[in-house]
């Protein structure tokens, strides 16, 4: 079976554990196959852990959700040395982080010392412990997660660590037909063990290689220049919307780093990929620029005081920008 075959059949298989979350599940499998990170914004009970909990499983891999609270320290996601008095020395305990998926539930309420441990093991790929440092494996996946109603107590997230965030996604509650088709699904699993076609054993879980070489196969894919200077033209007009539009000029206080126009071109290979097709087109694009913009978009006052949120700004943005 071919790398696509195999995340595509995975993709199914999160949806069908999942049901009315089709969005999130797909840029899991972008963020994946990107080899990013997301950032989702939604209400509790989205079944935001039960989607990267279903991933890690069909990935056989090992699958951590860490409850970011005040009172958390660095240590408990790098862990730390523990003293061995048998020995007489010092032996490093691995922490959370050492995990293929992380889930980091409700990132925004630990301080800005505990967001920076998690902020090297997304961009490095490893974590310093005192003068030592330890590598982390090569399929790691970080799903942060923030509240959208409560903000007491909580940490905003500096934008240098947004910015690692390769997707902003936000998620709303389910159509009443797919609800009702959620509550179905959990009386059943209530009222006795899950149904045979969607036990574990109907699905093989993927390997480390399925993966990477999906990896290769979405770096392959091909992205004209065209579409390459229409990215960077995106991009370029979030740092100077007085050359596009005037309302962007008003709305618009700090724009894109160029870690953006690399997000968007990495996460449209995927998007394509995923659809089946060896080339980016502009649909692509489009479609993934909100979520890879979101989180790297800085409003200023006038945008604020005249309601405009950062989705207007990525809408106006792809209606002015032209399409090559």
């Amino acid at each position: 079976m071919s790398a696509f075959e195999n995340i595509k059949k995975l993709q199914s298989y999160v949806n069908q554990h999942n049901l009315g979350q089709e969005d999130l599940i797909t840029r899991m499998m972008i963020a994946l196959l990107a080899d990013g990170h997301l950032l989702v914004e939604g209400v509790p009970g989205l079944a935001k852990t039960s989607a990267i909990k279903v991933l890690a499983s069909g990935l056989s891999g090992e699958f951590h959700r860490i409850q970011f609270t005040p009172d958390l320290l660095p240590a408990d996601l790098t862990g730390t040395e523990v003293f061995q008095p048998q020995e007489g020395s010092f032996a490093f305990q691995q922490g959370p982080l050492f995990h293929n998926f992380i889930l980091a539930d409700e990132i925004n309420r630990s301080p800005a010392k505990v967001q920076s441990a998690l902020l090297e093991a997304m961009a490095e790929r490893q974590i310093t412990v005192g003068r030592t440092t330890y590598q982390l494996d090569e399929l790691f996946l970080v799903m942060a997660t923030q509240n959208p109603i409560e903000q007491e107590g909580t940490y905003p997230l500096p934008e240098a660590q947004k910015d690692r965030f390769l997707l902003h996604v936000n998620i709303t509650y389910p159509e009443p037909r797919i609800e009702q088709k959620i509550l179905q699904l959990v009386l059943k699993e209530k009222s006795s063990e899950l149904s045979p076609e969607l036990s574990q054993e109907t699905f093989i879980a993927l390997s480390r290689q399925d993966v990477l070489q999906a990896r290769k196969e979405v770096l392959a894919v091909y992205l004209a220049p065209e579409l390459e200077m229409y990215i960077v033209q995106l991009v370029e007009a979030t740092r100077n919307p007085q050359a596009y539009d005037q309302d962007l000029m008003n709305w618009i206080a700090y724009g894109a780093s160029t870690r953006g126009t690399i997000s968007i071109a990495l996460a449209a290979k995927a998007h394509a990929w995923l659809n089946g097709r060896n080339y980016v087109s502009p649909e692509d694009i489009q479609c993934i620029a909100p979520d890879a913009l979101r989180h790297r978009i800085l409003l200023g006052y006038d945008a604020e005081a005249d309601g405009i949120k950062t989705d207007d700004v990525i809408e106006r943005l792809l209606s002015v920008v032209p399409v090559p």
